[in-house]
């Protein structure tokens, strides 16, 4: 959580007669200093909101009243409490992808979805962008995502994967079509028009995707989109169904196949052709990496 001595925020004066009536309720003592329309204290917490609309708060115990009053009462977003992914609170779908970079494993891609107190749980539940997460930490949190919220996941391992890149030969033409299966699909079960993209590629790819589809929803594709929270959840689901994966595919070969595209999986994919031949490769590898020239 951010620490600062002193919180400043600017809202709306229409939340003024709540805002007021709030720290009544929880045991504040108002006052009217100059230029303020209040000022409010108890132990711990002091806050004054001035005609301009500035609000400000101050006090040992102010983080715990930001974090589960004022953000989600009264401000609507999480940026002192939750700096690294600013909420959205609005019912919405997010979507990201994990896995397109590693030769080995599938491809995955995760759609979530989450309502405004679903989004303010996912805060609590401490959801944060996969980069920022281990392996185990992944998969533990993916369990609590999947068991809380509504998901798609569409998983491709690498043999319906190399068929699909054969016929869309391009990969963002293939995850375009991915998003847009997940994305039609958690629509569907949800009834959200609203969705968040991690934006990779022009936005005129996926918007020509659901078109295709006659897709009736609105989307938005953002660059660091796993700074919103739901696409931050979804980056979590997409990032622990392709660890899951490759477990998946390491039981099946016999031993731990490595992650990425680097010197170790050219090592591992040469293990394969010698204890299952190289047509074993298309269950195991993306195949249009140019990895596949160095075997």
């Amino acid at each position: 959580m951010a620490k600062t001595s002193c919180f400043t925020a600017s809202i709306d004066i229409k939340l003024a007669d709540k805002l007021k009536q709030d720290l009544l309720g929880q045991g504040f003592e108002l006052t009217q200093p100059p230029d303020t329309i209040f000022a409010a204290k108890k132990k711990g917490v002091s806050c004054a909101l001035y005609e301009s609309g500035k609000l400000t708060v101050q006090g040992k115990e102010m983080d715990t009243f930001i974090e589960f009053y004022l953000e989600p009462e009264i401000l609507g977003e999480f940026r002192f409490s939750h700096p690294e992914a600013h909420l959205d609170v609005k019912s919405h779908i997010g979507m990201d992808e994990a896995g397109k970079g590693d030769f080995f494993g599938p491809l995955s891609i995760a759609a979530v979805y989450a309502d405004e107190k679903g989004i303010i749980e996912m805060q609590k539940m401490g959801v944060k962008d996969s980069k920022k997460l281990g392996d185990e930490a992944i998969v533990k949190m993916a369990y609590k995502i999947r068991s809380a919220f509504p998901f798609t996941l569409i998983r491709l391992f690498p043999q319906k994967y190399n068929e699909l890149h054969a016929k869309f030969k391009n990969l963002n033409r293939l995850m375009a079509w991915a998003h847009t299966a997940a994305l039609s699909d958690l629509s569907q079960k949800t009834g959200c028009k609203e969705a968040i993209l991690d934006q990779y590629a022009n936005q005129t790819l996926m918007e020509s995707f659901l078109k295709q589809k006659k897709l009736d929803v609105h989307l938005e594709q953002k660059v660091r989109g796993e700074e919103d929270l739901v696409v931050a959840a979804a980056s979590i689901v997409a990032r622990a169904g392709f660890v899951e994966g490759m477990k998946t595919l390491s039981e099946e070969f016999g031993f731990e196949l490595p992650k990425g595209a680097n010197s170790q999986v050219i090592k591992a994919a040469r293990q394969i052709i010698a204890t299952h031949g190289k047509e074993a490769l298309g269950r195991a590898v993306k195949t249009h990496f140019k990895t596949m020239l160095e075997l």
